[in-house]
C-alpha cells in the first residue's frame, strides 16, 4: 500500500536568505536533504503553491508545503523465510541474522537475501529505501541488525550511524595470542590490486576506527570483543588481519590455514571445519527513532563459536571459554 504524505510550514523570517533545500532540511527534519531535493526538483514540495529551485533563496512568511508519495524502491521480488526477530514495533524491527545470508541483492544474489525475506515479512518496506536496511552484516557473519519500517525511522537511523552514536559490539575468535586489547585507527579503501577485496591504504581511504577487548586467552588464539566506531565494509576482517590477528576461518584476509603448534587431532579438525568468519554481531544499541529512548538488544554468540570455544579450551587445560 502507498503511503501518502502531506506536510506544511512556515519559513520563520529567521531563515531570511537561507536556500530553499536547506530551509526544507530544517523545517522537516524527519527527512534527509537529498529526498527533499528530489521533491523540490519534483515538484512535490512547493513554495507559496509555486514549483522552485533547491538554490533558490527564501524570504520567509513563505508557506512550504510538501505532498508526495513513498514510491516503491527496487523491483525486488518478496520470498518467504524464517526470520528470528529480536524486537519489533510501529517504527523498527531487530532481528539475528544467521549464517549464510547474503543482505541485500547484488550480483549474483538476486533472490535469497535478507531483504527478500524482509519483503515477505512487511510488504510495505518496497517504500523504504533499501527495504529499511541502514546497516549490513556480512554474508557469514551472524547477529543483530536494525531494520527501519517508516522513512522517517530510515532517515534518523542512518543520521545516527553517520554521527557514530549507534553501539556495535562484536564477537571473534581470532589467530594468535594478544597481549592486551587496543584500538586500531587505519583508512580502509578498495585493495589496490584485488578489486572484490578492501585493505588498509595509505591514501584514498576512509577513516576506519576498531576497539578491541581479550576476553579469553588460549594457546594459539585469543577471543575478543570488538567495538565499532565506524562502519566501513569487512572493517572488522581487515582490521584484524592489518594487526596480524586474522578471524578464524577468515578465507579472504586469513591467508592459508595454518596448523597450530601442538593442536590436537580434534581441535584441528574443528578448525579445518569451521565454514565462515568467526563473527557474531552481539550487542546493538541505538536511540529509539520515535520515542527518543535509548534501547540496547543482545544475542549469545551461535553454536559454531560455542563450540570452537569449547574446542580451544578443551585444548588448554585450565583455560576457560567465556
Amino acid at each position: 500500500m502507498t503511503e501518502k504524505i502531506r506536510l506544511e510550514s512556515e519559513v520563520p523570517h529567521t531563515m531570511s536568505g537561507w536556500r530553499l533545500d536547506q530551509a526544507a532540511a530544517e523545517l522537516f527534519g524527519d527527512y534527509s536533504r537529498s529526498r527533499l531535493q528530489l521533491w523540490i526538483k519534483d515538484g512535490a514540495l512547493t513554495v507559496d503553491g509555486e514549483t522552485r529551485k533547491t538554490r533558490d533563496k527564501l524570504f520567509g512568511g513563505e508557506s512550504l508545503v510538501l505532498l508526495t508519495e513513498h514510491e516503491e524502491q527496487g523491483d525486488w521480488l518478496p520470498e518467504e523465510m524464517d526470520l528470528d526477530v529480536v524486537y519489533e514495533d510501529e517504527h523498527i524491527l531487530v532481528i539475528n541474522k544467521p549464517t549464510d545470508l547474503v543482505v541485500h541483492p547484488a550480483a549474483g544474489n538476486y533472490t535469497g537475501t535478507l531483504l527478500n525475506g524482509l519483503l515477505h515479512y512487511i510488504p510495505d518496506l518496497i517504500n523504504i529505501p533499501r527495504a529499511g536496511i541502514v546497516h549490513r552484516l556480512d554474508k557469514d557473519t551472524t547477529g543483530l541488525m536494525v531494520v527501519a519500517k517508516t522513512l522517517i525511522a530510515h532517515t534518523d537511523l542512518v543520521g545516527q550511524l553517520q554521527e557514530r552514536s549507534v553501539s556495535r559490539q562484536y564477537e571473534a575468535v581470532v589467530q594468535g595470542v594478544m597481549t592486551g586489547g587496543g584500538k586500531v585507527d587505519a583508512p580502509i579503501g578498495r585493495h589496490p590490486t584485488q578489486r572484490k577485496k578492501m585493505a588498509v591504504v595509505s591514501s584514498g581511504g576512509k577513516q576506519a576506527i576498531t576497539h578491541y577487548r581479550v576476553l579469553g586467552r588460549f594457546a594459539t588464539h585469543t577471543h575478543v570483543l570488538l567495538k565499532l566506531e565506524t562502519g566501513r565494509t569487512h572493517q572488522i576482517r581487515v582490521h584484524m588481519s592489518h594487526i596480524q590477528f586474522p578471524l578464524v576461518g577468515d578465507v579472504t584476509y586469513g591467508g592459508r590455514f595454518k596448523i597450530p603448534k601442538g593442536a590436537s587431532e580434534t581441535l584441528l579438525e574443528c578448525l579445518k571445519a569451521f565454514p565462515r568468519q568467526a563473527l557474531h554481531a552481539a550487542s546493538l544499541g541505538l536511540i529509539h527513532p520515535h520515542t527518543g529512548d535509548y534501547m540496547e538488544w543482545e544475542r549469545e554468540r551461535p553454536a559454531d563459536m560455542q563450540n570452537l570455544l569449547d574446542n580451544l579450551a578443551g585444548d588448554m587445560p585450565g583455560a576457560k571459554a567465556r
